[in-house]
Formats: C-alpha cells, sequence, structure tokens
C-alpha cells in the first residue's frame, strides 16, 4: 500500500512538516507494511519556504528587516543558485505582531523590500515570493520605498499566490482582505482611498494600471506593486510548489492520498492546497482532513474520497488549537480515514 501525505499547515498551530511526522506515525500504527509519501505542501503562505528550500538544496540564510511596525526582526531567505525563495510574512507577516498590534493603517510592507534587496545583493536573480500571511495592506508602498528597490533589473520574479483580488473595489485588498488584518469599517474606507491613489501613483510611475488587475491586490496589494515595478508574473502558489517539488512523479502509483489544512470550507475550492492535490490526483482517492469543516456537500461533491473534522466540535477553538491536543485529534483522525 502507496500512501502520499501532502497537508499544508494548520496555520497558527501545526507546520505541514509536523503534520506529516504525525499522520506517518498513525498511518504505520495501523499498517506497518505501507509505503510513504512525505510531501508536505503549501500555497504561497507560511512554511512555503521550508518547502521549495529543501526541494531545491537551498541554503537558509538570514538578514535584518523591518517588521510591520518598523521594528528590526531576522528574516529568513533560501538561496540555490541565483535563485531565491522568500516569504513575505517572514517580514510583513501577520504572525509578527500580537492581535493588539494588527492595524493595517500603519503596518508597512518596507521589510518586504529590505528582503528583496538582501538577495539581490547576494546574487540572486529569479525570485520565488510567496505572498501568503501578510498584515499589510499599503500596496506595497513601504516595499517600493526600499532604496534601490525601483532600480532592479535584469531579474524574474514568480508570485506563488492563491488569489485573484484586484487591487481596488468590492473584492479589492482593502475591502476582502484588511478585515482579517485588523481594520475597522471606517478603516477600510481610509484603506481604499489611499489604495486608489497609490494605483494612480503606480500606474504614472510605471505604466501599469493595477487597479482592476487580477492579484494585484494579493498581500495588502504587494502583488499589484511587485507586478508594476518587477514585471512579476503571477502564478497559482500550490500548482507551482507542487511542480517545484515534483509531485506529480512522486504520487505516481499511490493507493491514496491523505491532505488537509487547518479550516475547510467553500474558500478551500478556490486554489487552496487540498483542492491543488484533488486536481493532481489522477484518479487516486484523496481524503480530506481538517481541524473544523464547513460547507461539507460542497467538498464532498468536488471529488474527494471522504472529508473528517479533526477537532470534535465541543472543543473551543483555543483549544483545540493547543499543538499537543491538535495531535491527538489528527492521529485519531488518519485511523478514521484509514478504516473508511
Amino acid at each position: 500500500m502507496k500512501i502520499v501525505l501532502s497537508p499544508d499547515s494548520f496555520k497558527e498551530c501545526l507546520s505541514a512538516a509536523a503534520i506529516v511526522d504525525v499522520m506517518a506515525e498513525a498511518v504505520l500504527e495501523l499498517h506497518p507494511e505501507a509505503e510513504l509519501v512525505r510531501m508536505p505542501l503549501a500555497d504561497g503562505g507560511e512554511g512555503t519556504l521550508d518547502i521549495l528550500a529543501g526541494a531545491f538544496g537551498a541554503d537558509i540564510r538570514k538578514t535584518i528587516v523591518s517588521d510591520p511596525l518598523g521594528r528590526s526582526v531576522p528574516a529568513r531567505y533560501g538561496v540555490a543558485g541565483q535563485t531565491a525563495i522568500i516569504e513575505i510574512a517572514q517580514a510583513c507577516g501577520l504572525s509578527l505582531l500580537t492581535s493588539a498590534e494588527r492595524n493595517p493603517l500603519v503596518a508597512s510592507s518596507r521589510g518586504v523590500g529590505e528582503l528583496l534587496m538582501a538577495a539581490y545583493t547576494n546574487g540572486c536573480r529569479h525570485f520565488l515570493v510567496g505572498l501568503g500571511g501578510s498584515a499589510t495592506c499599503d500596496g506595497g508602498a513601504g516595499m517600493v520605498e526600499v532604496p534601490g528597490f525601483k532600480a532592479l533589473k535584469d531579474i524574474s520574479v514568480e508570485l506563488l499566490c492563491d488569489v485573484d483580488a484586484p487591487f481596488v473595489g468590492p473584492r479589492g485588498a482593502a475591502r476582502v482582505f484588511a478585515p482579517q488584518k485588523g481594520a475597522s469599517a471606517q478603516d477600510i474606507e481610509v484603506l481604499e482611498a489611499r489604495m486608489c491613489r497609490w494605483a494612480d501613483t503606480i500606474c504614472r510611475e510605471t505604466g501599469v494600471d493595477v487597479a482592476s488587475l487580477p492579484g494585484a491586490g494579493a498581500a495588502g496589494g504587494l502583488g499589484g506593486a511587485m507586478m508594476a515595478y518587477t514585471h512579476a508574473k503571477l502564478v497559482n502558489g500550490v500548482s507551482r510548489v507542487m511542480e517545484l517539488i515534483g509531485f506529480d512523479k512522486a504520487v505516481e502509483g499511490a493507493d491514496l492520498i491523505l491532505t488537509g489544512e487547518g479550516k475547510l470550507d467553500a474558500q478551500t475550492l478556490m486554489g487552496k492546497v487540498p483542492m491543488g492535490v484533488l486536481q493532481r490526483a489522477n484518479g487516486i482517492p484523496v481524503t480530506l482532513l481538517s481541524g473544523r469543516v464547513e460547507n461539507r456537500d460542497l467538498l464532498e461533491q468536488a471529488g474527494f474520497s471522504s472529508v473528517i473534522e479533526v477537532s470534535p466540535r465541543q472543543l473551543s477553538l483555543s483549544q483545540a488549537m493547543i499543538p499537543e491536543v491538535a495531535i491527538v485529534n489528527l492521529r485519531r483522525a488518519v485511523k478514521k480515514a484509514l478504516n473508511f
């Protein structure tokens, strides 16, 4: 029996690699003879750096950058030849702030520019940039202000992303994503007006109209700024990660794929890791595991062989996200999946 273990992380609880380890232990308890393929995944969010660095055999470098509030923090990036692997969350991630500190009115993307410049200075000319997990909604203005950024040349940039939101408008960065980053209803209006003005500036300086450009609203508008100033190409995050790590070849002949993420709902079907796995499973049954499951009917109709909720409903979110608790529940869920 060949089983592929390809989950995303359970955000703020367990990394994808840790989840794979727990899954493997549970599988081998029931089927010690099983052949396991360990392939943790990411869609451009947190965890992307480690997954791609492992696949590329990249060196992990560290540099000091500005966090969203301008404080100096260490940030990691990967280097493989002239390729840099960048996770913008290392510099402007929500994980760098406490809940009380989250405020997209003041949060800056400057650290992302500093991170990119560090990799460029070290000889990198091809950039794989994961756009997930940002705390900012400044349209990349902080990044663009970093000395040398506008002068970057002879580079190619791939933006790994799972959203197609435009820069501004009803589906834009401020209205859709800023509330998740601490913005009030009043803040959203301020941010939207600011983003509209900045879009005009970007267009004057680069000739690129990012206002309605698909994906330009990713990471609080960082996507649009990078497409305009560096001619970056937006790619589906999980599909590109799977291609780079050799997913298709690794799963050949598998009997089952176990995947999942922290919460499953209708958005899972819109470019998230589990949907990426299902689309490339090539007929192999895919079992979906998650801490919490919403819209079960939609998920089952999409073609997953089974959908299993990891955390008992009586558990509060704070209890369910305690790593030790999550591990126990995940082991139980994997065994349930194998007994279907």
